[in-house]
C-alpha cells in the first residue's frame, strides 16, 4: 500500500538564515522541531538544491547535516555571478536567496506532515 503524500514548501517546516561572501551564499536551514528535521535531512540534498537553483546557479552545492541543532548547512558556490557588487541581477544576495530556498518543494507523507505540524517548536526562546 502506498502512503499518501504531498508536495509542500520548506517554509512549512523550517526557517533559514543566510549570508554571502564574494561569489558564494551560505545558508543555515533550521527545522522547527525534530520531526521536521527528519524530513529535511531526507529531502534537502545538494542535488535537490542544485536543481532548485538551476536557473541562477552555475556552481556546485555543498551540504552538511547538523542533527544536534536540527539544521542543514548549505554553501552555493559561484552563486552571485562574480559577487554581489559585480552582477546585474537584482536582489541576488544571500537574504533574498534564503527566501527562494524556503520556496523549494519537498515531498512528505500525510502522516509526516501531521507529526511535524503537531510537534512543538524548539529554540532558544523556550516553551511557547
Amino acid at each position: 500500500m502506498t502512503t499518501p503524500s504531498q508536495k509542500i514548501q520548506l517554509v512549512r517546516l523550517a526557517h533559514a538564515r543566510s549570508g554571502d561572501k564574494a561569489d558564494w551564499v551560505d545558508f543555515g536551514l533550521f527545522a522547527w522541531n525534530a520531526a521536521g528535521y527528519a524530513v529535511l535531512a531526507r529531502e534537502v540534498t545538494a542535488q535537490r538544491v542544485t536543481e532548485h537553483f538551476a536557473p541562477w546557479l552555475p556552481g556546485r552545492v555543498e551540504c552538511w547535516t547538523l542533527p544536534n541543532i536540527l539544521a542543514i548547512k548549505l554553501v552555493l558556490h559561484d552563486a552571485l555571478q562574480g559577487g554581489g557588487a559585480r552582477n546585474l541581477r537584482l536582489d541576488n544576495l544571500g537574504k533574498s536567496m534564503a527566501a527562494a530556498l524556503l520556496r523549494m518543494d519537498i515531498n512528505v507523507s500525510d502522516h509526516e506532515l501531521a507529526a511535524c505540524l503537531a510537534a512543538p517548536r524548539v529554540g532558544w526562546w523556550g516553551d511557547e
